[in-house]
């Protein structure tokens, strides 16, 4: 995708949030410091409450992106802060609104696509869509609507039903930036382009895969949005099944977007809804102190759990997958156990099994796990490991943050790497056991691996991470 966009003008709903700081603003300068952006575009902020004048909003929108973006080109920067300006809206009033977007179309170019992203919480987004109807604003337009889609699933088909009024599923961008990472895109690339790795990724030669996302960081004043949220909808419903997709998929015929989301959807489709006795919530422990969080609450900040994909190629094969908050590591991490072969011969049949690891940071990485002779007179095994890092291999690539590749595709109209409503539905039954019959939140301590009936859920050898 080498084509600059066509004209834009972006309407950012909640550009005055935590989102719009760390990677919507950034996004956009970094698409535009690398020339990808289009040769003509603007921004409107909006939301219930003005940050001021534009020259204000403009200095504090600059003054974070001088704090998060190294080495600032000054020009790109100012020329980015000239093309912003805000103009306030709500649910019920939005007409100011319509009038500068249609303001700044004309200004742009009469080939203008409108982008609206709506970064506002799921409680805010039916009555935010009606508005948008009724001004007009949807007309034509991209709409990019952020996770969580709806908190269950009655609550995800309203808010589709809402939606569907208004625009064309062809018009909806359900963004998950997991899919607009990187390492999550080379799982594709991993299974499908390697004779090798491809005839073995199935039951026959798995026992399980884990889906591994710890993070160091506490809620970190996020307290209210995880009070209505909570861990499972915040990553289980979302990221870490976006990705278990991704994993289980049928190779597609072609990497278009019909064929590969279709082949998402088959896998969500097999899945089983989850058992919560194969469910294990925590909350760490000083959660309840943190600001905007209830003395009594018993919301999660940590999930462990095992779901299974009913096809011929994964019948049988637990998928593991695990996230939480303040804990021992911050990884995203991907493992694939193999079977084990009859040891006997070797005399120890104590060995580690073969394992692939994937790791999804920013510039992937991989490891393979085997056993080898151990030097010396005796037929001894030993472990052996094989790591591969692309930023290794290709130095002089930067791969695009996962927002800008996510802008940078809506822009171009792809909707590839994002959600379908078919998914969304279906992943939502999949979880509503859960949220109907919500297992107990247990204690953990801070920099742990989460609860002890977490570490006890999967089988033999256990999870992946802490690295053995």
């Amino acid at each position: 995708m080498t084509d600059a966009p066509p004209p834009q003008v972006f309407v950012l709903f909640g550009a005055t949030g935590d989102l719009a700081k760390r990677k919507l603003f950034p996004g956009l300068y970094a698409l535009a410091a690398a020339g990808r952006m289009p040769r003509d575009w603007a921004v409107i902020g909006s939301g219930r409450h003005s940050p001021g004048s534009d020259y204000e909003w403009r200095g504090s929108i600059g003054d974070g992106l001088r704090e998060s973006v190294d080495d600032v080109d000054n020009t790109v920067l100012q020329d980015l802060l000239s093309r912003l300006s805000f103009q306030t809206s709500d649910a019920d009033d939005g007409a100011d609104l319509a009038a500068a977007v249609r303001a700044a179309r004309e200004k742009v170019g009469p080939d203008a696509h409108t982008l609206i992203y709506l970064s506002v919480p799921p409680t805010a987004m039916k009555p935010m869509i009606g508005m948008l109807g009724r001004e007009g604003l949807a007309d034509g337009s991209r709409i990019v609507v952020e996770k969580p889609f709806g908190t269950d699933l009655e609550s995800s088909r309203e808010l589709d039903a809402a939606l569907k009024d208004v625009v064309d599923e062809t018009q909806v961008y359900r963004i998950d930036h997991f899919l607009g990472k990187e390492a999550v895109q080379n799982i594709l690339a991993l299974r499908f382009a390697n004779g090798l790795i491809e005839p073995a990724w199935n039951r026959d030669n798995l026992v399980s895969v884990q889906i591994d996302v710890p993070e160091t960081l506490t809620i970190e004043g996020r307290g209210s949005f995880y009070e209505s949220t909570g861990c499972f909808r915040d990553m289980i419903s979302t990221h870490l099944c976006q990705v278990l997709g991704f994993i289980a998929m049928e190779p597609p015929v072609h990497l278009d977007e019909r064929s590969l989301r279709n082949e998402k959807s088959k896998v969500f489709q097999a899945m089983r809804p989850l058992d919560p006795q194969r469910v294990v919530f925590g909350q760490y422990d000083g959660y309840r102190d943190e600001e905007g969080v209830a003395d009594d609450s018993t919301v999660e900040t940590f999930v462990a759990l095992e779901a299974f994909v009913d096809t011929e190629r994964w019948q049988g094969v637990p998928f593991y997958l695990r996230t939480g908050k303040a804990l021992a590591q911050t990884r995203r991490t991907v493992t694939l156990t193999f079977r084990s072969p009859p040891s006997g011969r070797f005399g120890s049949s104590e060995q580690p099994p073969n394992q692939l690891v994937l790791e999804l940071t920013d510039s992937p990485a991989f490891r393979v796990d085997m056993l080898a002779k151990r030097p010396g007179p005796a037929i001894d095994l030993m472990p052996l490991s094989l790591n591969l890092d692309i930023a290794e291999a290709d130095p002089d690539d930067t791969p695009l943050e996962a927002y800008e590749r996510l802008l940078l595709d809506v822009m171009h109209g792809d909707q590839t790497l994002f959600t379908r409503s078919d998914e969304v539905d279906r992943l939502w039954q999949v979880c509503q056991p859960v949220l109907d019959a919500p297992p107990e939140s247990l204690p953990y301590e801070r920099a742990s691996w989460g609860p002890q009936a977490a570490l006890d859920l999967p089988r033999a050898p256990g999870w992946r991470l802490p690295d053995a």
